[in-house]
């Protein structure tokens, strides 16, 4: 099974920066399908325009724009392209910067999606850094990916196990009609539990109050569908 260097990607690749806490890659994909593979780093993949299916070990991945996947280092993994453009954005993470900055990453452990909207759209900032390119963007940039891995850290912290049952059905309800006006009180009614008792414990699963939380949700939806040419901007 083949092992993917440091910057290293199956397609074409359209900007590769190397910086002393990480390596980011702008790539086309133009393989139709990659067989079974492995990368030497950890890195993130966040799917800018097209699609692509992504499996491992564990689970297979549709991916559309805006989505984010991790893959812990020697992770094996395959992807399928559909027909069409397929664009991927990808930083992969220096070790010995991880160990300098005291993050420990190994309790996220295989590949898997992430969903939080909070670390989706701190990389369409890192894009954007990425593209800035300029004497402030290093800083930015080194600054960003540790909220990244602060906020990863933190959700693994508060992981599925110790989720109460609401905490994914007030996810699935906000992700299943993202324009509903919803207020405190429905949002108690799926959930099943007293609104005082959603208010009070919601930021302790979702990092922020519900209607940041649902703000955060939306800009991340209309993110994703800006490159689509079946929608007009407005």
């Amino acid at each position: 099974m083949k092992t993917l260097k440091t910057g290293e990607f199956y397609g074409q690749t359209n900007q590769t920066l190397h910086l002393d806490f990480a390596t980011i890659t702008d790539t086309e994909y133009t393989h139709d399908s990659v067989d079974w593979h492995y990368h030497e780093n950890a890195y993130f993949t966040f799917i800018l325009q097209g699609n692509v299916i992504e499996g491992n070990k564990k689970e297979v991945y549709t991916c559309t724009p805006g989505s984010l996947l991790f893959h812990n280092w020697q992770d094996p993994h395959y992807n399928i392209k559909p027909k069409g453009y397929t664009r991927g954005f990808q930083i992969e993470i220096n070790n010995h910067w991880l160990s300098q900055a005291d993050i420990d990453i190994q309790n996220l452990q295989g590949s898997f999606s992430i969903d939080n909207p909070q670390v989706k759209l701190l990389f369409y900032q890192l894009f954007k850094e990425s593209k800035a390119n300029d004497d402030a963007s290093i800083p930015a940039t080194e600054a960003l990916l540790l909220q990244v891995l602060a906020g990863m850290e933190s959700n693994a912290a508060t992981g599925s196990r110790n989720r109460p049952d609401w905490v994914k059905q007030v996810k699935e309800a906000i992700a299943d009609d993202i324009s509903r006006k919803f207020t405190l009180k429905e949002m108690a009614v799926v959930a099943n539990v007293h609104p005082a008792h959603l208010s009070r414990d919601f930021s302790k699963y979702f990092n922020t109050n519900l209607g940041e939380y649902i703000r955060m949700m939306r800009i991340e939806k209309a993110l994703s569908l800006m490159h689509s040419r079946k929608l007009s901007l407005t």
